[in-house]
């Protein structure tokens, strides 16, 4: 309504503004009217009395000219009248009746000029116009030749006629006509701003009618019903309103919910559904490429690194630290981490059950409480941690490190959108774990537990290559069992699978978690000491075979049974410039002890291999 007050009101001004310049106009032109009408009036009074005292001049009548002015005077209109002579008629004739006496300097101005003077003089109660007109001497045909009886030149200034008119009345007059024009303009304002209000109010009450739905749309609701008392194109408009509001209802109406299957509730935060709906949308759209991303990743490591680069392109994060925990064991390994080393304590990563966050499976931030985590040297900084459960035997922890405590609550508020990107990566990282697990099946020793053959095959040259470029040495080992077949052919099968299956124990027993041990086929096994001395290995080799030799074996009907292995050592690079010369070389060390007595353990030299009878 207060733009249809607003429009009333410019209409008044505007019409108001009007009928007062039409008032001034009138005003004006009727003071000049008025005023050009006495100028006239005063012209041919003027005129009439020059024409009669010329009349009586010429009939020697001038002693008559008193009475004549006289009845002039008695005009209707006519406040004074007097006439004056110029010094060439004062000289001639003499300075004539009372009346005849200049009376100010305005007689004077004419007298001298010979101009018509006019003035007007304005007084509360009346309005004075004065006329003062020369009178000059002159000679025209079928006139008096003024000449002709007064002593002077042509357009000499024979005198003057003065007068005063009382305009007054003409100026009550146009006021009264000036209140009747106002009168009418008020009046016609008046029935202006009726006929204007009586038509646009109904469309006064429709833009509020819109207004009122439009808000409600603002807030998600399209149900408003629009109404309006306006026919033709007016009511048309209302009729598509409703029904394209009735669509935006189907359409739109339930948006928000539905997002909210795809989004958890809290992500994204307006007042504007429709602009909540665009940032859910953007943030879908965000995660579907992300998921599209990773899921052509060819390792989980991969997808780590993308977890990452969101955390810091996408929110920003300065520093975090990523953790993977297998749930089984209880070891958590770090990933990633923005910062020289974790808040947490060396003891976090033998127990992840220390973690407060990843035990009670819930977020933890440090704001909380004082001192909330016991197992973290966070110092002066506010931190957030993260657990996300990817399957049963492996999780995941970000845990997050800010100076300011409004950082923090700014990465706080960030959780649920980076939440979205873990659920969206969970099934891409779980499959491959599952991957990992396959791979890692196919290249360890169903039987033992160590590594196959095919492991070796994979991963021997990148061993290789480290070891050339940090300039580190292996030490082989190529161990087999004295007789073995004599095992399988005597005892069976399952007895000589208990033999291979301690000689997995023996080995995983005797060396450190940086060799390999590796079953190369049958009962033939592969050892890899990583930078062992000569005297090291050549230890690592007696215990190996100490400890299987004192291993008793039950084969049946209470008899046991003890077995010997043979050992061939070689060392890379000493030996050979690869890995796999120094296996074979290794594999000759122990064909040689095989032929020179087995149970023993035998290094290689040069000369094994070039001489046939080692061999």
């Amino acid at each position: 309504m207060q733009t249809k007050n607003k429009l009333l009101l410019i209409v008044a001004l505007m019409l108001l503004g009007l009928g007062i310049a039409t008032i001034i106009n009138v005003s004006l032109n009727f003071r000049d009217y008025s005023i050009n009408s006495a100028t006239e009036k005063a012209k041919m009074t003027a005129s009439l009395v020059k024409d009669g005292l010329t009349a009586h001049m010429v009939n020697g009548m001038m002693d008559k000219r008193d009475y004549f002015l006289g009845q002039i005077s008695q005009n209707e209109g006519v406040q004074a009248l007097w006439i004056v002579r110029s010094e060439h008629v004062t000289k001639q004739f003499g300075g004539g009746i009372p009346n005849e006496l200049v009376r100010d300097a305005i007689d004077k101005e004419v007298l001298r000029t010979g101009e018509t003077v006019q003035t007007i003089t304005e007084h509360a109660d009346k309005i004075l116009l004065r006329v003062t007109i020369p009178y000059i001497a002159e000679m025209v045909a079928n006139r008096p030749n003024c000449m002709s009886c007064h002593d002077v030149k042509h357009n000499d200034v024979l005198g003057a006629v003065s007068m005063e008119f009382n305009i007054t009345n003409m100026r009550n007059s146009g006021m009264f006509t000036i209140l009747k024009i106002l009168g009418i303009n008020l009046l016609f304002i008046i029935i202006a701003l009726y006929l204007i209000n009586y038509y646009v109010t109904p469309y006064m009450k429709l833009f509020q009618n819109l207004q009122n739905g439009i808000t409600k749309a603002y807030s998600g609701d399209f149900t408003h019903e629009f109404t309006t008392t306006v026919s033709g194109d007016g009511k048309d408009i209302v009729n598509q309103i409703n029904t394209l509001f009735r669509k935006m209802q189907s359409t739109f109406g339930d948006i928000k919910y539905n997002l909210g299957t795809f989004i958890p509730q809290g992500c994204v935060s307006s007042s504007d559904p429709l602009y909540e709906a665009k940032m859910i949308i953007g943030e879908l759209s965000d995660i579907y490429k992300f998921k599209k991303t990773i899921e052509i990743d060819a390792s989980k490591t991969v997808v780590y690194g993308r977890i990452t680069d969101i955390l810091r392109t996408k929110y920003n994060i300065a520093h975090f630290a990523l953790y993977e925990v297998n749930n089984v064991t209880g070891f958590r390994k770090l990933i990633y981490i923005s910062h020289d080393e974790s808040i947490c304590f060396d003891s976090v990563n033998d127990d992840s059950n220390l973690c407060r966050a990843h035990r009670t499976k819930t977020d933890v931030i440090s704001t909380e409480f004082i001192d909330l985590f016991k197992t973290c040297n966070a110092q002066d900084l506010k931190y957030i941690c993260l657990p996300f459960t990817v399957n049963t035997d492996n999780s995941l922890i970000i845990s997050i490190t800010a100076k300011d405590e409004k950082d923090i609550n700014k990465i706080n508020s960030q959780i649920p959108s980076i939440k979205n990107y873990l659920e969206a990566a969970k099934p891409v990282i779980e499959s491959r774990i599952l991957m990992d697990k396959l791979r890692e099946t196919s290249l360890k020793d169903g039987m033992t537990g160590l590594y196959n053959r095919r492991f070796l095959e994979e991963f021997i040259d990148q061993f290789m290559n480290q070891a050339k470029r940090s300039s580190e040495m292996y030490s082989v080992l190529m161990l087999d069992v004295d007789y073995f077949k004599k095992v399988n052919d005597t005892y069976g099968h399952d007895v000589g699978d208990r033999v291979i299956v301690e000689i997995g124990k023996v080995l995983q027993e005797s060396i450190r978690e940086s060799d390999l041990a590796i079953r190369y086929g049958g009962e033939e096994f592969v050892v890899l000491l990583y930078n062992a001395s000569e005297e090291g290995t050549f230890n690592v080799a007696q215990k190996i075979h100490s400890a299987f030799a004192n291993i008793i074996f039950e084969v049946g009907n209470g008899e046991t049974m003890q077995k010997t292995m043979s050992i061939g050592i070689s060392k890379f690079p000493t030996d050979a410039d690869t890995i796999w010369k120094c296996i074979k070389f290794a594999d000759t060390a122990l064909y040689v002890a095989k032929t020179t007595g087995r149970n023993k353990i035998v290094t290689y030299s040069a000369e094994m291999s070039d001489n046939s009878n080692l061999r």
